[in-house]
C-alpha cells in the first residue's frame, strides 16, 4: 500500500491558497499558513503565539464558531459556517470556515484547526444577481403604470385640442408637455438601471459624507432625450380615422393598462373588448368577431407565446400583437413567437400610441379592410 511522507501533507497545507490556522486550547495561534498570510496580511511572526481574536471581527464571532464546533453533531467538526475575519488593515472579510477540534489520546480538547476561504467575491456576485432580479422586476412594475399614464395623457391631449382654445389651451398643453418630459426621465432612469443590472456594474456617487448611492442619472445625450420626447408625443388623427369600426381585443393582467389602452382605441373609433386573463380573452374570441388582438407577454394562466400559439391554432388568420413592459425579451417569448409568424411586437411599455395606431392600420390594410375617413 502506498504511503506518503507526512512532510508532503505539511507542505500541501502550508502552500494552500486557503486560510489555514491552528490554535491551542487557550486560543493562541500555533500554525499559520501562506494562504492566511496572503489573505489577512499578517506575517507568521506577527500572529504565532498571539491570540486568534486578532483575526476575528469580534469576540462574539470567535465564540460562536468555537461553540459550533463543540456542539456539532458531526463529532467536533463544522463545515460551511460563515463568519467574518479582520485583516491587518482592519478591513472585514467574509469567510466560509470549516474546522475541527483537536483532542489528545485521552480525548481532551487541546486546540482546533480551521480552514477558511474568502467569500467576498462570491457574495458580491450574489448581490449583483439579486440587484439584477430587482431591476428587471422594477422595470416591469413601473412601466405598467406608466403605460396607463401615457394613454390617459393622450386622451387628455385630445380633449384639450377639441375643447380649449387660446391662452388656456397653450397653458394646459405646456403642463402636459412637462408631465411627458418627467415621465421620459423616469423611463430613462429605469432603462439605466436595467442596463447596469445586465452588465453587473453599478456606478455610485456620494450623497452624504461617507455614504454613497447608486448613480441612476440618465446618460443620454440632449439629442437622444429630444428623440425620446418626440417618441412620446401623442398621435394626431388629423380628422382621419383609419381604425374606425375595427374590433380589437386588449388582454393584460393589469386592469389600468386594459382600461387606458382600451379607452385610447375607443378614441380611435375602434370597437374594443377587454380581458385581464387569457381564459376570459378566449371566451370573447369564441363569441365575438375580432380583427386584432393586443396581448401582454407576462400573464397568469399562460405566457404570451402560449397564448399566441393557441390563438393561431384556433384562428390562424387572426393578427396578434404582443407587448411587454420588460426592456428585453428575457424568456425569448417574442423571439419564439416571431419565428412562428407573430404579427407585431411592442417592447418597453409604455407603448407609443402612434406606433400602435400605425401597426393596427397596417394589419387592417393587410387583411384587405378599407380604412374610414371623415
Amino acid at each position: 500500500m502506498l504511503s506518503l511522507d507526512p512532510k508532503y501533507f505539511q507542505h500541501l497545507i502550508e502552500s494552500s491558497p486557503d486560510i489555514i490556522i491552528a490554535v491551542d486550547r487557550a486560543g493562541l495561534v500555533i500554525f499559520y499558513n501562506e494562504g492566511a498570510r496572503t489573505n489577512l496580511g499578517f506575517t507568521s511572526a506577527e500572529l504565532i503565539g498571539q491570540s486568534c481574536m486578532r483575526i476575528y471581527a469580534s469576540v462574539e464571532e470567535a465564540r460562536r464558531v468555537m461553540k459550533a464546533m463543540r456542539e456539532s453533531p458531526n463529532k467536533d467538526r463544522i463545515a460551511g459556517v460563515e463568519t467574518v475575519f479582520r485583516n491587518k488593515a482592519g478591513q472585514l472579510i467574509p469567510v466560509m470556515i470549516s474546522g475541527a477540534l483537536i483532542r489528545d489520546d485521552d480525548g481532551k480538547e487541546v486546540g482546533s484547526i480551521g480552514f477558511a476561504r474568502d467569500i467576498s467575491r462570491m457574495l458580491h456576485h450574489q448581490q449583483l444577481a439579486t440587484a439584477g432580479e430587482i431591476a428587471v422586476s422594477l422595470a416591469h412594475e413601473i412601466n405598467n403604470p406608466l403605460e396607463s399614464i401615457i394613454n390617459n395623457l393622450d386622451l387628455i391631449e385630445r380633449c384639450i385640442d377639441t375643447q380649449l382654445a387660446g391662452t388656456e389651451k397653450t397653458v394646459q398643453s405646456e403642463r402636459l408637455e412637462a408631465i411627458r418630459h418627467s415621465i421620459g426621465r423616469v423611463q430613462a432612469i429605469i432603462h439605466r438601471l436595467d442596463e447596469m443590472a445586465r452588465k453587473g456594474e453599478y456606478e455610485t456617487r456620494d450623497y452624504l459624507a461617507g455614504m454613497r448611492m447608486t448613480d441612476l442619472a440618465p446618460r443620454e445625450s440632449e439629442a437622444a432625450a429630444a428623440a425620446r420626447d418626440r417618441e412620446m408625443e401623442p398621435a394626431k388623427s388629423g380628422g382621419q380615422w383609419p381604425l374606425e369600426g375595427m374590433s380589437v381585443l386588449v388582454l393584460d393582467d393589469d386592469p389600468a393598462v386594459v382600461k387606458s389602452l382600451g379607452d385610447l382605441l375607443v378614441a380611435e373609433k375602434c370597437v374594443v373588448y377587454r380581458a385581464e386573463r387569457p381564459s376570459a380573452a378566449f371566451d370573447i374570441l369564441h363569441s365575438k368577431k375580432i380583427e386584432a388582438v393586443i396581448s401582454d407577454v407576462v400573464m397568469p394562466e399562460m405566457d404570451g407565446y402560449d397564448f399566441y400559439m393557441k390563438v393561431k391554432e384556433e384562428m390562424p388568420a387572426l393578427p396578434v400583437i404582443l407587448m411587454t413592459a420588460y426592456y428585453y425579451d428575457k424568456d425569448h417569448i417574442l423571439k419564439r413567437a416571431r419565428l412562428r409568424g407573430l404579427d407585431g411586437a411592442l417592447f418597453n411599455k409604455p407603448v407609443n400610441p402612434g406606433k400602435l395606431r400605425q401597426l393596427l392600420v397596417q394589419l387592417r390594410q393587410k387583411a384587405g379592410q378599407p380604412s374610414s375617413t371623415v
